[in-house]
């Protein structure tokens, strides 16, 4: 995990990452294995708004810094765009 590069869905407007939250307080900084992914899911499910969000790469290395700074509860890694099928990894 710590040698891979991940890739993040982020708001051109204010800067905050993309996130998923199944339960009430908690995100989970959204991630994917490829920056196509990301660009499928934004098309897929944010249509119109697509273009006020960019898609940039995090190593694996830096992962665990990012969570810490932005206080999110763990990752939801998409696995599947489409549908959207994510699996949640707490910290």
């Amino acid at each position: 995990m710590f040698s891979e590069i991940y890739y993040l869905v982020r708001s051109q407007t204010d800067g905050r990452y993309l996130t998923a939250r199944p339960n009430e307080g908690v995100s989970y900084l959204l991630m994917f294995r490829e920056h196509s992914d990301a660009l499928s899911y934004l098309n897929t499910h944010a249509g119109e708004l697509a273009n006020r969000f960019g898609v940039e790469s995090i190593p694996g290395s830096q992962l665990k810094a990012l969570l810490k700074r932005w206080s999110f509860g763990g990752v939801a890694m998409v696995s599947d765009p489409l549908l959207p099928k994510i699996e949640f990894l707490q910290v």
